[in-house]
């Protein structure tokens, strides 16, 4: 097998290094290599490994969270008992709302606090949806690659298709009646048959590196009942609509398809990024409901906002781990792609090493695998337009009822050199090694790129969440209760006491003045009429003025 070492226009990104160079560690503790084998569960422990990290930083986020409520729950129930009194200082002194005094100072730093825990995961939003265009740039020039060498690769392998079935065609229909012809002839007779055997050697030759003609047999050949004239030169569908193909031998074997995987990539792309797109903005929802919450203290609300907060720190967590395996895998896949494709068995099985090594290097000095083959075909249909043309020039004039089927293995012929000259072109390795290049620069460029953002997404909303959550339960305890309201918006000062109303007593009455009421002056005052502070003072004067003696004493 030849060893390939760089790839052309390719190199690995520092990012790729980095995370290739990290330890790998199994689920006994044993170092690993990183070598990228997908199908060894030695190799699958490696990536477990390094995914559980995610899992023990969540366990820690969960202690952190928890030491948080319970430090709340306990600790300042028996404050509160303790220290009433410097409450009701606290209270006094504070704004309408609750940020003065030591109590309101507490309140305003742990608002401040889950605040900037939400502009973190605001932040992290952000990033994450960078990441998720970076990745679905790289996703879709990936896929945009394995479709276009699937083009290629049924390109060629329905050139080589019309090219036997055309040779074959000519071989059973004109060739044979030619032959018939030629019987009292054997000049002509010895030039017709070297004509049919040049052709089954073309045949033979181009056979040998057809690319999964099984299938395409039944929907591509011409058959016998097809005439000459209708063997044109094959223009190839373009890759959006090629069809996709599952070779079984000849330069990919069967267990790998382009169009397959271009396909599959496809599906399982777009889910991703759904989901991605989905998680996102149930972060933002959540985010800038907590903001609304906290502005206008809706303790209903956050506690809401505190369950998805908890929704959203164990996707984050998770995500986190899928990406970091994810992330490990592909650098260890770009540090040398060409490796694992020359040592896969999926891509191998049936397929020279020199096929594949001439195709994924594509060096200058580089030889086709297919150049003697080609040559061989070309030599021989050089050598059937040779006969061909002798037979032309004397064969006509004796034989005049030969020319019609001459003519059809002529066309038959220059129809086959038009189908030869576009398969050499094909067949070179400068198109599918630009498709390989591409498609490796999406993956592990954009692609991988775009898979560190996410990651960095998922580790700051993870840290952004832990301190919601450690912040929120503090804020809407601390929230004042909402007074009662009277129905012009004004404070209900009716279901108070009248200690508490906070209000001067009215100044007393003159000596000579006589203070007593009656229910006749009462009724004579309408409360309809008067405003909310006018109705307050009346009450409060109409209450004092009935507690009063209807004479004062004699000096």
């Amino acid at each position: 097998m030849a060893a390939v070492t760089t790839v052309p226009s390719y190199t690995p990104s520092l990012w790729v290094r980095m995370c290739h160079a990290l330890p790998r560690l199994d689920l006994t503790m044993q170092m690993r290599d990183n070598v990228f084998t997908p199908d060894s569960w030695e190799y699958q422990q490696t990536l477990l490994v390094l995914s559980s990290v995610s899992a023990i930083a969540l366990v820690i986020s969960l202690l952190v969270v928890l030491s948080f409520l319970i430090h709340y729950c306990c600790c300042h129930r028996g404050d509160r008992g303790e220290g009433s009194e410097e409450e009701e200082e606290d209270e006094d002194g504070s704004t309408g709302h609750g940020y003065g005094g030591k109590k309101g100072r507490g309140i305003c730093c742990v608002t401040w606090v889950a605040v900037a825990a939400v502009t973190l995961c605001c932040v992290a939003i952000g990033i994450g949806f960078y990441g998720n265009s970076e990745a679905n740039d790289g996703m879709y020039q990936l896929t945009s690659s394995l479709l276009t060498a699937n083009y290629t690769l049924a390109s060629i392998d329905l050139l080589i298709s019309d090219t036997i079935n055309g040779l074959q065609l000519s071989i059973s229909g004109p060739l044979s009646t030619m032959e018939e012809m030629f019987t009292g002839s054997k000049p002509f007779l010895v030039s017709t048959r070297n004509c049919r055997r040049l052709s089954d050697n073309v045949i033979s030759l181009l056979s040998s590196i057809s690319l999964a003609r099984t299938s395409f047999d039944a929907g591509l050949g011409n058959d016998s009942g097809i005439s000459g004239a209708s063997i044109i030169p094959l223009t190839p569908v373009p890759p959006s609509v090629a069809p996709t193909m599952t070779p079984s031998g000849g330069l990919l074997p069967g267990p790998f398809s382009p169009g397959w995987a271009a396909n599959a990539l496809m599906v399982n792309e777009d889910y991703r990024w759904l989901s991605y797109v989905l998680l996102l903005l149930l972060d933002l929802i959540v985010c800038l409901f907590i903001l609304l919450g906290l502005a206008k203290q809706a303790r209903w609300l956050l506690i809401l906002m505190t369950v998805l907060a908890w929704l959203a720190l164990f996707l984050s967590w998770g995500s986190l781990g899928l990406e970091t395996g994810t992330v490990v895998a592909l650098s260890d896949f770009c540090s040398d792609p060409n490796m694992f494709v020359l040592n896969s068995t999926n891509f191998n099985s049936g397929t020279s090493s020199d096929v594949l090594d001439y195709y994924l290097t594509c060096g200058l000095r580089m030889n086709s695998p297919f150049q003697q083959l080609l040559t061989q075909s070309q030599r021989a249909l050089s050598n059937i337009h040779t006969h061909l043309s002798s037979l032309e020039r004397n064969a006509l004039t004796q034989f005049p009822k030969a020319e019609k089927s001459l003519r059809d293995v002529q066309q038959i012929l220059n129809s086959t050199e038009g189908n030869f000259h576009q398969l050499v072109a094909l067949l070179n390795c400068r198109g599918l090694n630009k498709d390989y290049i591409d498609s490796l620069k999406g993956l592990c460029y954009d692609g991988m790129e775009g898979l560190l953002y996410l990651s960095l997404y998922s580790f700051l909303s993870a840290l952004a969440f832990t301190a919601i959550l450690c912040s929120l339960p503090g804020a809407w305890r601390s929230f004042p209760r909402t007074p009662n309201v009277s129905s012009n918006g004004n404070p209900g000062y009716e279901s108070l006491p009248l200690t508490d109303r906070q209000s001067p007593p009215p100044s007393l009455p003159s000596a000579g003045s006589t203070h007593a009421t009656t229910d006749h002056d009462t009724a004579l005052v309408s409360p309809a009429t008067l405003t909310s502070k006018s109705i307050l003072l009346y009450k409060l004067n109409t209450d004092y003025s009935k507690r009063q003696p209807s004479t004062l004493p004699a000096c």
